[in-house]
């Protein structure tokens, strides 16, 4: 942990050794086990001032974080982030003209200070791009207080934070990215299809009679949400089910 330093101005933040409830937004150990950092310092980044003030209320408020610097643009956070030093950027996505808080983020996250995004937007686009940017966890401005001190520790110890509506359409995400299960003679009969072989070429080549072949196809067809064999082998490439 670096060595902490003292608020410059007084009012900036509350400093202290309580740790933040625990609470329903999920976490994945990336630092895992281990006590929460005494004291973090979070550099808040968002375009609108009220929301800002808002913040530094609440955070004033919670045992062991320490607001050490304001931002109002993506170019501010990333210029004060390499000044400041903090341990968490908590950062919104929208932030006016100039670059977004994706990009901010992008730029941040390499030099090991952790971007914590809280934001209004939940769609997969939002969620993707900031968890590629390098964001340590996607936290929606919707959650409760506790949620949020909880995710600030969470984030300055490396571990991603995900509220429960973004964590569920990342798992969609992921669910659906794996694509259909197909068994190794399903698989064996698709990679005749895209040579071209009808049903008795097929069962010749596999050693099993038409009827298996129909009863398969079938059931490719279903996995691949096609009727017909050209759309069949276009899924397959397109999913790279080949053989």
């Amino acid at each position: 942990m670096r060595p902490q330093a003292q608020p410059e101005e007084p009012g900036t933040g509350a400093s202290g050794t309580g740790a933040a409830g625990t609470g329903a937004a999920g976490t994945a150990g990336a630092g895992g086990a281990g006590a929460r950092p005494e004291h973090v310092r979070i550099l808040l980044c968002d375009d609108h001032a009220v929301v800002r003030a808002g913040l530094l209320a609440l955070l004033g408020s919670a045992p062991g974080i320490e607001v050490v610097g304001e931002a109002g643009s993506g170019e501010e956070a990333v210029a004060m982030a390499s000044h400041l030093r903090p341990d968490v950027v908590l950062m919104d996505l929208q932030l006016g003209p100039g670059i977004d808080g994706v990009e901010a983020t992008r730029r941040i996250a390499p030099t090991g200070v952790h971007v914590l995004v809280l934001t209004t937007y939940d769609t997969d686009a939002d969620i993707t791009r900031a968890i590629e940017a390098g964001a340590t966890g996607y936290l929606l401005k919707a959650e409760r207080p506790e949620e949020l001190f909880a995710a600030i520790h969470a984030a300055a110890q490396g571990r991603t934070t995900l509220s429960p509506p973004v964590a569920s359409r990342v798992m969609d995400r992921m669910r659906g990215a794996a694509g259909p299960t197909l068994t190794d003679r399903e698989r064996d009969i698709l990679g005749q299809l895209a040579h071209g072989l009808g049903n008795r070429e097929i069962a010749r080549a596999l050693f099993i009679s038409e009827a298996t072949v129909k009863t398969h196809l079938g059931r490719i067809y279903a996995k691949l949400g096609v009727d017909t064999r050209a759309g069949a082998v276009a899924v397959a490439k397109e999913q790279r089910l080949l053989p």
